[in-house]
């Protein structure tokens, strides 16, 4: 398994399998900057990517693909993910889920209010209009 740079070659993938998980993509980004794929040999069978705004990062788009769960696949890509956002001076990161928040208190998130979360985070589109008010909101410090 090796984690790389997202490439606009495999795109229609990471649009095909976040649809499946009925995860948003209408704002994915054009250029997938901090954006990163798991690989399995030429196979990609995972994703994540972080919004950086300033100091603050928001994880999104988090998915691996079914065959491929249970193998710490999720875990290697949040690791690259933060190791990234410290390369690039992100003091705290921020993710909104409906159904990962068990997951996320295990690498050290926790649930956080809406009103807490910083102003330049609130402006995403994640936060502001594609996820649900319902969406629980999580902050991890670096």
């Amino acid at each position: 398994m090796r984690i790389a740079n997202a490439s606009q070659e495999i795109r229609p993938w990471i649009v095909s399998l976040l649809l499946g998980e009925n995860l948003p993509v209408d704002d994915l980004p054009v250029l997938l900057d901090n954006f990163f794929v798991a690989m399995d040999e030429e196979v990609p069978v995972g994703f994540i990517g972080m919004e950086t705004y300033g100091q603050y990062g928001l994880l999104r788009s988090m998915v691996v693909h079914p065959d491929y769960r249970n193998k710490h696949i999720a875990a290697i890509l949040v690791g690259r993910l933060e190791m990234k956002a410290h390369e690039l001076g992100i003091t705290e990161l921020f993710l909104l889920t409906e159904t990962a928040s068990g997951y996320f208190q295990k690498k050290g998130f926790v649930i956080v209010d809406r009103n807490s979360v910083p102003e330049p985070i609130t402006r995403s589109s994640e936060f502001a209009y594609v996820c649900p008010v319902s969406a629980t909101v999580m902050r991890k410090s670096l």
